[in-house]
């Protein structure tokens, strides 16, 4: 395996961890106006989030950080076209951040109504810029010979786009409600199950059209490897809702989580070793070869990783060992 590949399954895996995991607590935080009915109920809801989500977010910033080492051309060329989107999205995280840390700075009702509904927005917002963006990465954007976006900011926003990026909001929501039904009890978990059960519908009807969409416009599907894991997603996305009816979250924690890494690997499996597809020549997309760090730099940065790397994936299992357990109103935190 060369390290152009490896470099690329690397990223491939930090961004499926990020999907992963900052994905329930994205969809939690559009959760919180919803099912927190007072003050106490919302503060727990943060609370079951409270350890992970500032955590969460350095598998997004690893991944970055990893494209601009392994291949700074993909990261020039993505920052530069989807300038204004992501920053749109490192505006939110920030808000998202703030509100976790102000909310309960005064004892106002408007004050921390206020913050509650910033959160809500502003966990909304990323999943869907996230969607937009993948899907810009693999049905194809207008990339010139020297690697170059070329389109408008409304080329981004077209309706394959604005899709992906409903069905990216619609699994997150998901995807945390069933989280909230591992991590509450009383009558947050009852509302948190019968959200998921209101949720799956129109996730999988969302899903659905997606997977036609694409088939269409890109046929991803026709290559064998890709159909297999999509087909695994689909499957995954289902048992979620027997499970949920079911109410035994945890397989049904497990089943959303799949679904994600499923659909991260299709994605992937898709690309691959395209980074970014040229809607105007071919033979102007990015790969995993054009788009890289020279043979030393890839070298030099695979022996750092391979260092840092595990410790990062240690201290985060130990983080989600440590506060495993349920929370309820009787044990608030500073939220």
């Amino acid at each position: 395996m060369s390290l152009n590949v490896l470099w690329f399954i690397v990223i491939a895996v930090l961004f499926a961890g990020f999907f992963l995991l900052e994905g329930f607590d994205f969809g939690v935080g559009m959760l919180i106006p919803f099912l927190g009915k007072n003050d106490s109920e919302r503060r727990t809801i943060m609370n079951a989030i409270g350890p992970f989500w500032d955590g969460n977010e350095v598998w997004l910033i690893t991944a970055a950080g990893a494209m601009f080492a392994a291949f700074p051309n993909w990261y020039a060329t993505l920052l530069s076209g989807f300038y204004i989107p992501l920053f749109l999205l490192l505006a939110a995280l920030i808000v998202r951040g703030a509100g976790f840390e102000f909310r309960s700075k005064r004892d106002s009702q408007r004050w921390r109504s206020s913050w509650d509904w910033a959160i809500c927005i502003s966990s909304a917002l990323p999943g869907f810029l996230w969607g937009v963006t993948i899907a810009n990465w693999f049905e194809g954007l207008p990339i010139d010979a020297h690697m170059n976006y070329v389109g408008t900011l409304w080329h981004l926003f077209n309706p394959d786009a604005i899709l992906t990026g409903l069905v990216f909001t619609a699994m997150f929501l998901l995807h945390g409600a069933v989280f909230l039904s591992l991590k509450t009890d009383g009558k947050l978990l009852e509302r948190a199950l019968t959200m998921a059960r209101r949720l799956w519908v129109p996730t999988v009807i969302l899903a659905g059209v997606f997977v036609v969409s694409t088939a269409v416009s890109t046929g991803l599907y026709h290559h064998t490897a890709v159909g297999l894991v999509s087909l695994l997603a689909a499957i995954a996305l289902l048992l979620v809702g027997w499970f949920v009816v079911q109410r035994r979250s945890g397989w049904a924690f497990a089943m959303s989580a799949l679904t994600i890494l499923t659909a991260t690997l299709t994605i992937c499996l898709g690309l691959f070793p395209n980074v970014m597809i040229s809607s105007l020549n071919p033979a102007w997309s990015l790969n995993i070869y054009n788009a890289a760090s020279n043979p030393y730099a890839l070298t030099v940065i695979s022996w750092i990783a391979l260092t840092i790397i595990p410790f990062v994936i240690a201290y985060q299992a130990w983080n989600y060992w440590i506060f495993r357990r349920r929370v309820s109103s009787h044990h608030l935190g500073h939220y």
